[in-house]
């Protein structure tokens, strides 16, 4: 399976903590983006994101909102499997999240998934994500 590192978005575009949301939209709207990620303001602060679905959903529908980005926002290890992406982002209803590892390494979206992963070319068996899922089995182990 191919791990998250495998298929983000290294160039990830940021905005200050400290932005306005007309900076915001006006640096998704230069670059052509979907969604910024937030840096943290101080050391220990988490990342946050904002989206077109935030700005749509509580700035343009409801007026001037200055807490519009999701912090802290869902992160994704670097070494967690596509299919485990996947999963979280279904069960949380996302599509995309910075991947942290000592600090911001990249972005990874459902169209990262559907474009890059090999989920399709290389299918799992139910046996292969059982002892995936279930390291310490005794089956799982049988062909160590």
């Amino acid at each position: 399976m191919m791990q998250a590192k495998e298929i983000m978005t290294q160039d990830v575009v940021t905005v200050s903590g400290s932005a306005t949301i007309a900076d915001a939209i006006t640096k998704m709207k230069d670059k052509g983006l979907r969604a910024l990620i937030v840096e943290p303001r101080y050391n220990g602060d988490p990342y946050g994101i904002v989206t077109e679905t935030d700005v749509v959903y509580k700035v343009a529908a409801h007026g001037h909102d200055p807490k519009i980005m999701t912090k802290p926002c869902i992160v994704v290890n670097p070494e967690l499997g596509a299919e485990y992406v996947a999963r979280l982002f279904a069960n949380t209803r996302i599509r995309r999240a910075p991947v942290i590892q000592n600090g911001l390494l990249g972005v990874i979206s459902i169209s990262d998934i559907l474009r890059k992963s090999d989920f399709v070319e290389k299918p799992k068996s139910d046996f292969d994500r059982y002892c995936e899922e279930n390291p310490g089995a005794r089956e799982a182990r049988m062909y160590d």
